[in-house]
């Protein structure tokens, strides 16, 4: 085991997979010789060569077409975005090629291919360098979507996510980095640093594509999110004193509905909390899902608290995002109405 922060937990992930299977490659722009605008594959070029992690030129649809192109080639690809906000030139092949691969097939051709981006703000990178939009990819079939919130879950779900044989989509919040909040007005009470490094073995280890996380149980009060907004909803459940279990789901698709439904039935209460804007955010589908599967256990209605429904906002970044306050608010406000 080691101490590791998200940056250095993706890095292990791919040094692992590049050493144990001779057909992983990683493609991006300044992936090999900077090693990533973000330094998750530094020193991968160095020590696997330049034919196994392949610097691109700044042409993300260049990037996406020929991971695919490698995929389908019996390689398993690891293509960099540098930011999420930049995924859309690939977008139409993700979509319209790569998503529907072996289902137009009948199964004869399949995909292994990862498309790593950071997502979300934090960085003050205004609005083109801080979007979260895992729910357009969530909600094409034949896609699967990640977004890890710490570094033992990160390490583990990217092996699965390079080893699985469909495309899988996997957002690294850019926030949480290198530990979450440096900056934030509205830093919790409780220390982070619990957070900033997490034990991650050295070695190879997967973690299942598909099954949430329970980071903490509870009896009064359910509150499903993932990524960056988990340890905000953490912070605000510990500021209110509520009895709340959060639910990390990890992965949007593949949704693990089965865990959420059954805390939801336990508890009777449940908050929605991600970072991207509420309307037609991947929240709706997890509000939707609980209200058909949870209505006669339900003590009060389903609250969502979300980013705001605008264009990314530079000058008011962490108004922007649901901080704890809001979160706490809106735990106050469900077991109220209860």
């Amino acid at each position: 085991m080691a101490r590791m922060n998200m940056i250095q937990a993706l890095n292990s992930a791919m040094d692992v997979m590049l050493a144990r299977d001779e057909s992983t490659v990683i493609i991006g722009e300044d992936v090999g010789y900077f090693g990533g605008v973000f330094r998750c594959t530094d020193g991968l070029q160095r020590k696997h060569g330049e034919h196994r992690v392949l610097d691109a030129p700044i042409a993300e649809g260049g990037i996406v077409g020929s991971a695919i192109g490698m995929a389908v080639n019996g390689l398993r690809p690891i293509a960099e975005i540098q930011f999420a906000d930049y995924i859309y030139p690939g977008y139409d092949q993700i979509v319209s090629e790569v998503a529907r691969l072996r289902y137009r097939t009948a199964g004869d051709f399949y995909a292994p291919l990862t498309i790593r981006t950071p997502c979300g703000g934090g960085i003050r990178g205004g609005q083109t360098h801080s979007q979260s939009p895992e729910a357009i990819f969530a909600h094409v079939s034949g896609l699967k979507v990640v977004m890890p919130s710490n570094p033992f879950d990160a390490k583990g779900l990217l092996i699965s996510a390079i080893e699985d044989d469909d495309p899988v989509i996997f957002f690294e919040p850019k926030r949480i980095y290198n530990g979450p909040f440096d900056g934030d007005p509205d830093k919790p009470a409780v220390p982070w640093t619990t957070h900033e490094k997490g034990e991650v073995p050295e070695d190879y280890y997967s973690l299942p594509i598909g099954r949430a996380n329970i980071v903490r149980g509870g009896d009064d009060l359910t509150i499903v999110t993932y990524g960056t907004m988990v340890h905000v909803a953490e912070a605000a459940a510990e500021r209110v004193g509520a009895d709340a279990e959060i639910i990390d789901i990890r992965t949007m698709a593949p949704l693990d509905v089965g865990t959420i439904v059954t805390s939801v039935r336990k508890t009777g209460h449940c908050i929605v909390v991600h970072e991207a804007t509420g309307f037609s955010g991947f929240g709706a589908e997890i509000v939707a899902t609980v209200q058909q599967e949870c209505f006669y256990h339900l003590e009060a209605p389903i609250t969502r608290v979300c980013g705001w429904d605008t264009p990314y906002p530079h000058a008011f970044e962490w108004e922007y995002f649901p901080g704890q306050k809001r979160v706490a608010a809106a735990i106050r406000d469900v077991l109220e109405a209860a």
